[in-house]
């Protein structure tokens, strides 16, 4: 049975009759009385179609859309090409869930494989998942995948996005892992505070590449010291910065994880999104999630299936490193539609276009007195600024031309920023700006021009 009870008290009476029963309370009487509402939900009647549509246009009238956006902070928006809609929107790929019968589910399966493969050339690994919930689930079931009986801390760089250390921090909580926050110092990981906080217990190392501050981190060294002590080296990555910066694989990562909604996904709200993990190939009996292998059937043609199924995620869920069985397969498959569209060729120029107005962005707003770069390191397409404006004044003035402007670093998402840190300037005050490649010059100026007016 379905759970759904017929509106119409005749179609109930039908219901019970058909199941043998005399009324509705016999229907739930394995439920507790004390869980039972026993009263109406406190609900308006129900509506039309016509005045469903009508209330939904006029809640939908409320919102705000900015011509122009200048933030990222882990949402961004990109261009997604007409055809990444136009295959996604086919019913049989928005109605298809989990592929148990993989001999009915071959499209499916393929489609899976086909985003796995391209996961696995864009960072360089050799084997990945079909993703999970989000880029923050991703770095935290990462760092689960790395502990063992022996090693049980997690160090993870305070330049990561704070949303991504808090999930680490509940896994570790609800796991009794230990959670160590390596500090950073001009807005990357330090180096020498990391080296003092490694020891034989440390099971892995975390760092979002570019970080949090949009900072290019040294990658490569951070993974050595954590090798050096016998711990696994994690790379938070952002997939259209990976077009054009070394592959985690080329910096010695074991796993490498990150959120995909840049992959053809609008910002849509918040969601929903996709967490894309990948790893070595030692690694993968401990990967959690879907993983779609390929094979032959028995007249030799290629085939799909769902591999690795006798993992503790399956048979022992009291025992397992992760308990997620699914995937965000619609998610997946508009990831796989978009890097095939797109091609290597337009990730690339994407990813150019990203840091090439970005830092035009930022050299314009250093020309104003008192937007001047708290980083000096390198920077993909973000970074931060002084404001000598009140940020949500400087925003709310932004508004009212159709501009959402930079995320002010302001209150508890600052002291979260600043937990754990040696003196390393107050962020109080501060804006992360962001520029993708719809950032068009014109764009550019025109938030200048407004900023430099409201400054004087």
């Amino acid at each position: 049975m379905s759970g759904y009870i017929p509106a119409s008290a005749a179609a109930r009476q039908d219901m019970l009759r058909e199941l043998g029963l005399e009324s509705e309370g016999e229907l739930f009487a394995g439920i507790p009385e004390g869980l039972k509402l026993n009263r109406p939900l406190n609900l308006p009647p129900g509506k039309s179609e016509l005045e469903t549509i009508t209330e939904m246009k006029r809640l939908a009238g409320r919102n705000t859309v900015f011509k122009s956006v200048f933030r990222g902070a882990g949402a961004y928006r990109h261009f997604i090409p007409a055809l990444v809609k136009r295959v996604t929107a086919k019913e049989e790929f928005v109605t298809a869930y989990t592929p148990y019968q993989p001999e009915i589910s071959q499209g499916v399966l393929q489609s899976i494989f086909e985003f796995q493969t391209m996961i696995c050339e864009l960072t360089g690994m050799d084997a990945a998942n079909a993703s999970v919930y989000d880029g923050a689930a991703a770095a935290a079931e990462a760092a689960a995948m790395c502990r063992d009986r022996n090693r049980q801390t997690v160090v993870i760089s305070a330049a990561s996005h704070p949303h991504t250390i808090e999930t680490v921090k509940t896994y570790c909580a609800t796991a009794g892992a230990r959670l160590l926050i390596a500090p950073h110092k001009n807005g990357v990981t330090d180096p020498e505070a990391l080296e003092g906080i490694i020891d034989n217990e440390t099971a892995c190392v975390y760092i979002q590449q570019p970080n949090f501050f949009g900072q290019i981190e040294r990658a490569r060294e951070i993974g050595q010291a954590a090798h050096e002590r016998g711990a696994m080296f994690i790379m938070g990555c952002n997939p259209i910065a990976m077009a054009i910066l070394k592959t985690p694989a080329d910096c010695g990562a074991d796993i490498a994880v990150g959120e995909g909604q840049p992959l053809g996904m609008p910002l849509a709200f918040g969601g929903p999104y996709l967490g894309f993990m990948s790893c070595k190939k030692d690694l993968v009996r401990r990967l959690p999630g879907r993983i779609v292998g390929e094979t032959h059937d028995k007249g030799g043609r290629r085939a799909f299936v769902l591999t690795l199924q006798a993992r503790e995620q399956h048979i022992r869920r009291e025992k397992a490193a992760s308990n997620i069985c699914t995937n965000q397969a619609l998610c997946s498959m508009t990831a796989a539609v978009y890097m095939a569209v797109m091609g290597p060729a337009g990730m690339r120029d994407a990813a150019e276009q990203c840091m090439a107005k970005a830092h035009y962005l930022q050299r314009r707003l250093a020309g104003i007195n008192g937007f001047e770069p708290v980083f000096t390191g390198a920077f993909f397409h973000e970074f931060v600024t002084r404001c000598p404006i009140p940020t949500d004044e400087l925003n709310k003035c932004l508004e009212e031309h159709g501009i959402l402007g930079g995320l002010p670093l302001n209150g508890d998402l600052t002291a979260r920023l600043q937990d754990n840190q040696p003196p390393n300037g107050d962020l109080e005050g501060s804006v992360l700006w962001c520029a993708t490649e719809l950032n068009t010059k014109a764009q550019i100026d025109a938030l200048i021009d407004i900023i430099r007016r409201r400054a004087l």
